[in-house]
């Protein structure tokens, strides 16, 4: 999988105009209607996807300059901008997402090489070099994209992007002492994937969007086949 983030912004560029087409259609009654995601409406998870772009504008910004810039002030601003602002009419969600994902094409296109492997900080303080904010860009867009619950889903999205996804999250989990053992066998991809010790371990198969989506919580499809154990809380 490339870490190239030339090649991860035009993978990102496709994803950003579906997401376009599918919220240009929305009407003010579906943008105020429930999303997938519990509690939130579509225009939360629109206003979510806004500020998200502008946050990661922020991280680009200090990996350009070398002066810390934050994506957000606090987890309790994002929380409150996100509430603030999912209540707006269809047009201005329009609006805020495809400026701020045009403002943050913009300032991906003009990161100086040498730039892209200097380390900054996400919300939670985690340390990642500037090279894979594309990639947190795109996680964004085809997740949520998702979870708008309007004629995209999971199965949607690209084999590049599941496949990227499915290898992440497993190698995530293999790191963490509260994720259950388990071997993936995504049936369509002709892939394996191994949590913790393999042997013994519950097994799982499906098709890797599906194996993907209810990896990061997002719900067990019907496609998928074997004993599934309780996963932890992602991200």
């Amino acid at each position: 999988m490339t870490t190239d983030p030339l090649a991860l912004l035009a993978e990102l560029e496709r994803a950003t105009a579906r997401l376009a087409r599918t919220v240009g259609g929305l009407t003010d009654k579906e943008v105020a209607s429930p999303s997938l995601l519990p509690g939130w409406t579509r225009g939360h998870v629109l206003t979510h996807l806004a500020r998200n772009a502008d946050g990661l504008v922020n991280l680009l910004t200090w990996a350009e300059t070398g002066v810390r810039t934050p994506m957000y002030t606090s987890y309790e601003d994002r929380t409150a901008a996100v509430e603030a602002g999912a209540g707006r009419p269809a047009a201005e969600h329009v609006a805020d997402v495809t400026d701020a994902s045009r403002a943050f094409a913009e300032r991906a296109a003009t990161v100086p090489a040498d730039a892209w492997n200097t380390v900054v900080w996400t919300l939670n303080e985690k340390r990642i070099p500037a090279l894979t904010v594309p990639w947190l860009r795109l996680k964004e867009v085809e997740i949520h994209h998702a979870d708008l619950d309007v004629d995209y889903g999971s199965e949607s999205w690209p084999e590049s992007f599941v496949r990227r996804l499915l290898r992440e999250v497993t190698h995530d989990y293999t790191g963490r002492k509260d994720a259950p053992r388990m071997v993936l066998t995504a049936t369509d991809l002709g892939a394996q994937y191994v949590v913790g010790d393999g042997e013994g371990a519950p097994t799982v198969s499906g098709p890797g969007h599906a194996l993907a989506a209810w990896l990061i919580g997002r719900g067990a499809h019907k496609s998928l086949v074997g004993t599934l154990p309780t996963l932890p809380s992602w991200g």
